[in-house]
């Protein structure tokens, strides 16, 4: 395990800035086409929003409907970005799961299984994390989730204790993004905002990609002394998958 330490940093005359995406891609499925996969405009997506850190949700692995690819890596090797794709099950001979992209060197990285009540039935669901080696010598840890999907909290309440019981012991930045099947002012995102902040108050929505309503796709961050959130925006990308990506700008 790399050492680490605590950051003191002074954001006055600060330059520097990072761009982060969560994306749910819906296995690069567009919506408007049952049984396509489109790789290539998940790629476009992402190139266009310029994201240096990229957390994506629903990601397929070998998978005999993803026609066998290895998506994340894919979509890395087309934008040079390093990769750790996080295994949240075994599907169709290959896997399903999260997935982090970095234009920076990724450091080392973890996958952490969330729990679940077993009478729920809930499908497995995990939380990935690599430490990512930022450009002046600083370092970070990166996140990506995807909570249950289930109506009740049940297990979102579980999943989202575990993920800050998880990130209670870091001791550097860290940022964490995905999509958390949860609406502002629910439990399970006034637990996430006990901890972290979010970088947004008034949400633009994320889903459904056709008329949304609602915000479900987040990105948070701790320490506020280490970053600072220049902007927040929802890409009106209607296509690609049926999740709207997000993309935050920082500065530190």
């Amino acid at each position: 395990m790399r050492s680490q330490k605590t950051l003191t940093v002074n954001l006055e005359g600060a330059s520097n800035e990072l761009k982060v995406l969560s994306y749910n891609i819906h296995h690069a499925n567009p919506p408007i086409y049952s049984d396509s996969i489109d790789v290539s405009a998940i790629i476009q997506v992402i190139k266009n929003s310029d994201a240096d850190l990229v957390a994506l949700q629903e990601v397929d692995s070998n998978t005999e409907r993803s026609g066998l690819g290895n998506q994340a890596q894919q979509i890395g090797d087309a934008l040079g970005m390093q990769v750790f794709f996080g295994k949240a099950i075994d599907f169709q001979n290959g896997a399903y799961g999260v997935a982090i992209l970095s234009r920076f060197p990724i450091v080392e990285s973890k996958v952490y299984k969330l729990p679940s009540k077993p009478e729920t039935q809930g499908e497995p669901r995990v939380l990935a994390m690599s430490l990512i080696q930022l450009p002046d010598a600083h370092s970070i840890w990166f996140a990506s989730t995807h909570l249950d999907s289930q109506k009740e909290d049940t297990n979102r309440l579980l999943q989202i204790q575990e993920l800050l019981n998880i990130m209670k012991d870091k001791n550097l930045p860290v940022l964490v993004a995905g999509d958390f099947n949860a609406v502002a002012k629910s439990p399970i995102i006034e637990s996430l905002d006990s901890i972290f902040t979010r970088t947004c108050t008034s949400c633009p929505p994320t889903i459904p990609v056709q008329n949304p309503n609602k915000a479900i796709d987040f990105i948070a961050f701790k320490p506020e002394s280490f970053f600072k959130v220049k902007n927040h925006v929802v890409i009106d990308e209607k296509y690609a998958s049926d999740h709207l990506p997000v993309l935050a700008t920082f500065q530190w």
